[in-house]
């Protein structure tokens, strides 16, 4: 009779996951900055659906604010090409730590859950959050109306993480598209919208959505360039290059043509840092 090695399931599941880290770990060069100053190439994330941060241009290209602020980082650190990867908000942190890209780029905020996981160079970008509801909709007029009501949300975006802390008793509805989640909107399937003031009235402009914003801004959200762990000269270069863009005007030149002509984006970012 043959005795057989048991392995308790908790040891499989370890090894299993050590294995599964150790494969990350071997897609991310030990200094991201140095591979890609030797390449000429860096990665990096954005969703091109969330205008007017990323999206496809006319020319079937990634275009936006975000796009064009990745562009000028890369120029200043050393880099000459950037390619973008498409991807969602909900991935983003997963595909920096698999090594599917070097960088995240689009409108992603800081948050102590994130910066568990991945690492935020200096913020270049900041937006207001508001409810949106359809034009004719006079009942939700501010955050004490949404009690009972069905939120749209995009899925793994502060947004949602907002609504899920502070909407406790809304019926949340998260989309991994934001288009489609003002699509539900308009057709009368959700109440309401968890959104920036310029993605919101981007979609409702660019798809002739019946929807306007009430109330107040309900939170001022910052917009860091997000890395893998452990890479504190891409860090370091990332955040440098960002500092002299916002004091050489450049931050305010790109916001302005993709965000407004009267926004005040590095304004903004100083009141997000000071808020409590």
């Amino acid at each position: 009779m043959k005795l057989h090695h048991f392995i308790p399931t908790c040891l499989v599941a370890a090894l299993l996951g050590s294995a599964a880290a150790a494969v990350s770990a071997q897609n991310i060069p030990a200094d991201i900055l140095a591979s890609a100053r030797a390449s000429g190439v860096i990665r990096i994330a954005n969703t091109q659906s969330s205008p007017p941060w990323s999206l496809i241009d006319d020319k079937l290209q990634p275009a936006g604010y975000d796009v064009e602020v990745a562009k000028e980082v890369a120029r200043r650190i050393g880099v000459a090409k950037v390619v973008f990867v498409a991807d969602s908000f909900k991935n983003f942190v997963e595909g920096l730590k698999a090594g599917k890209y070097d960088m995240v780029m689009n409108d992603l905020t800081p948050s102590p859950e994130r910066e568990k996981q991945v690492d935020f160079a200096a913020p270049y970008g900041v937006e207001d959050f508001r409810i949106f509801v359809l034009a004719s909709n006079a009942s939700i007029k501010d955050k004490p109306d949404l009690k009972g009501k069905k939120v749209g949300v995009t899925t793994g975006t502060t947004n949602e993480s907002w609504a899920r802390a502070n909407l406790k008793e809304s019926d949340i509805r998260a989309y991994d598209n934001g288009g489609f989640v003002f699509n539900d909107l308009g057709n009368g399937r959700i109440d309401a919208v968890i959104s920036s003031h310029f993605g919101g009235m981007k979609y409702a402009n660019v798809n002739k959505l019946p929807i306007k914003e009430v109330g107040p801004v309900l939170i001022y959200q910052l917009s860091a360039p997000a890395m893998p762990k452990g890479q504190q000269p891409l860090k370091d270069a990332v955040s440098k290059a960002i500092g002299d863009m916002t004091r050489d005007g450049t931050i305010d030149k790109l916001a302005r043509r993709w965000v407004g002509a009267d926004f005040d984006m590095v304004g903004d970012i100083q009141r997000a840092l000071q808020q409590p």
